[in-house]
């Protein structure tokens, strides 16, 4: 589990889900694109939270390893999602010719 700080909240996530939401977070800084991912976390309070991070090039978001014996809980889908966006972000596909450029469907 992670300790996340972002606009002076704190919150604990499972590794993967805080590993994945700060290299995202440098592919979109880099690109100079913005994106919201929406987590699921628990609050300094112990309670779980959704959570909805706006990511961009000004994001200020770190990430501490911790010793909390709380379980997070996971967040496959989105862990998922941002693995692929940042996948096409740090490496395009291929421009290719299209069939016919005046064919807008």
């Amino acid at each position: 589990m992670k300790h996340v700080t972002y606009a002076d909240k704190a919150l604990f996530l499972d590794d993967e889900s805080a590993d994945w939401l700060m290299e995202y977070a440098r592919a979109l800084g880099v690109a100079g694109m913005t994106d919201s991912i929406s987590l699921h976390a628990i609050g300094l309070d112990g309670n779980e939270v959704d959570v909805t991070f706006l990511l961009n090039s000004n994001t200020e978001l770190i990430t501490q390893t911790t010793q909390n014996s709380l379980s997070a809980p996971r967040n496959d889908e989105v862990v998922g999602y941002m693995q692929e966006q940042t996948r096409l972000i740090m490496s395009p596909p291929p421009a290719r010719m299209a069939d016919d450029p005046f064919d807008l469907h």
